[in-house]
């Protein structure tokens, strides 16, 4: 079907330019994603996948911040994969994933949701801007060695 639809072809491409997201990933990912409203902003579909940070306090309790799961379940499920296969692939990725569990401490898991957030809001904008993935731009941080 993928092939008789160029209006497919094109976004479902873009997602597959991030090293690490497969054919299957990309079709479940965009599923979920094509059919959103197209005013919606990156923050709006991080909401809508259950990848937003909920606060829990009660009283003088302040809990830890945890992941909403108020969202598309299907979604999340499907950017779990792509999320971990291009933590392991693409350098930039890998590289903010590091950063996150040695330098701030986090687990792997927290770092895994974080890419996978984080890689939402980058097909976003592949999305909108009609551009393929750049590493840079998800992470500039990323350490050349010479």
């Amino acid at each position: 079907m993928i092939d008789r639809h160029p209006d497919l072809q094109v976004p479902v491409a873009r997602i597959v330019s991030v090293k690490g997201v497969g054919l299957l990933s990309a079709i479940l990912i965009y599923g979920e994603l094509c059919v959103l409203p197209q005013d919606l902003t990156a923050r709006h579909w991080v909401a809508h996948a259950g990848l937003d940070p909920r606060h829990f306090e009660s009283g003088t309790f302040k809990g830890k911040t945890r992941i909403s799961k108020a969202g598309n379940k299907y979604l999340r499920a499907a950017l779990f994969m792509p999320a971990h296969n291009a933590s392991r692939y693409e350098p930039h990725v890998m590289a903010f994933s590091d950063h996150l569990v040695v330098d701030n401490g986090k687990t792997k898991m927290q770092a895994k949701v974080a890419v996978m957030r984080k890689l939402l809001h980058a097909i976003h904008g592949m999305l909108t801007s009609g551009t393929n993935f750049d590493g840079g731009k998800f992470y500039p941080g990323l350490k050349e060695t010479a």
